[in-house]
């Protein structure tokens, strides 16, 4: 344990906190030493905290945590002393998450949020590290910003976009276009369980807040670079992306119905042999929660199912089917991810790898 990094989970009493600490349980390089959340649960111990309301199904509150005292995630001091950086899954309002991720990263401890708030701040690198790795280059200028040495704030992007944008980013050689897609989301994503949701049995909801906007500009920031005139990360242009978001009656895992257009003619042999060669830095460098694998190609037509797909690689890995003309657009596909692993805190999770592989995450 002591050459592992101290790690702290803001928020941890949530759904997404609590994939934080389960997925942590055992982590070569990192360990939990510090749990936070709001004032309510401060003083509790996390076990006793979140007995009535652990939604991990039959994964148990791991031992090394369970004990631990909840500290007030506003109290940066006392937690930042302890760690040596944070994840943030802090339920606030996206002015006042901003505002407590910088004043962590102030006092000089890295954060990788899962929040939404800094998703658009120009000198924040929003990363899927097989994709964009490159834009964590972003934070030295962040640093300057914030005066700072070692602290800074990174994010990873919305859960939906995780099932279609890196087909896009494997298929970028063929000079995508347009892209419609229609996503439809777990309710886990909505921080509850199907027991909890009542509203989604034998039901299908037509529109989830602010989804639609995440799920159409935030593969352009991805996709774009980072502008050292300017010290900030420019969206690309293109692909014009349009959205439909619904929710539906699944525990865990984002299908998404993808339709696209390119400027080149690439064949189905083509795109599909471009999905299963594409790998990325966090392959490269074997970090601990990056997939062997980054994408499947499934040729069952009843395939992807999140039944049999979604855990895929841990649930880390992308599953694609049912690739075929369209009448309309060039192609269409289905794909599939894991919206708490690869969407939420298992994202965080590698791309906090990334930082530490690449130095900017070390020991204080």
């Amino acid at each position: 344990m002591s050459e592992k990094l101290k790690v702290g989970v803001i928020g941890a009493t949530g759904m997404v906190g609590q994939r934080y600490v389960t997925l942590l349980a055992n982590h070569p390089w990192f360990q939990v030493t510090v749990v936070a959340a709001s004032k309510h649960s401060a003083g509790q111990k996390y076990g006793e905290s979140v007995k009535d309301r652990w939604k991990m199904g039959d994964t148990p509150i791991p031992d090394d945590v369970k004990d631990l005292t909840i500290l007030d995630a506003e109290d940066v001091d006392a937690v930042a002393s302890q760690v040596d950086f944070v994840f943030s899954a802090i339920n606030l309002d996206k002015a006042d998450t901003r505002k407590l991720e910088d004043e962590y990263a102030k006092h000089e401890t890295p954060v990788v949020s899962n929040n939404s708030a800094h998703r658009w701040t120009p000198d924040v690198p929003m990363v899927v590290p097989e994709i964009n790795p490159d834009h964590i280059d972003i934070i030295k200028y962040q640093r300057e910003r914030l005066g700072t040495k070692k602290g800074f704030v990174a994010v990873k992007p919305n859960c939906s976009i995780q099932s279609y944008t890196p087909a896009i980013a494997a298929w970028q050689k063929f000079e995508p276009t347009q892209v419609l897609a229609c996503t439809y989301q777990a309710i886990s994503g909505a921080g509850k369980t199907l027991e909890t949701a009542p509203e989604i049995q034998n039901n299908v909801i037509p529109y989830i807040p602010g989804e639609e906007a995440k799920s159409e500009d935030e593969p352009l920031k991805i996709f774009g670079h980072i502008d050292p005139a300017t010290k900030q990360i420019v969206k690309a242009d293109s692909p014009v992306i349009t959205s439909q978001c619904l929710r539906v009656p699944v525990l865990y895992g984002h299908t998404v119905a993808t339709f696209i257009n390119f400027k080149q003619n690439p064949s189905k042999e083509d795109l599909i042999k471009a999905l299963e060669d594409y790998s990325g830095v966090p392959q490269e460098l074997k970090l601990p929660s990056a997939p062997k694998q980054f994408i499947q190609y499934l040729t069952d037509d009843f395939r992807p199912q999140v039944r049999y797909d979604v855990n895929f690689e841990h649930g880390m890995g992308i599953s694609i089917g049912r690739l075929r003309p369209d009448k309309i657009f060039d192609w269409k596909f289905i794909g599939l991810s894991h919206n708490t692993a690869r969407g939420a805190a298992g994202g965080a999770i590698e791309l906090a790898e990334l930082l530490k592989a690449k130095g900017y995450i070390t020991k204080k």
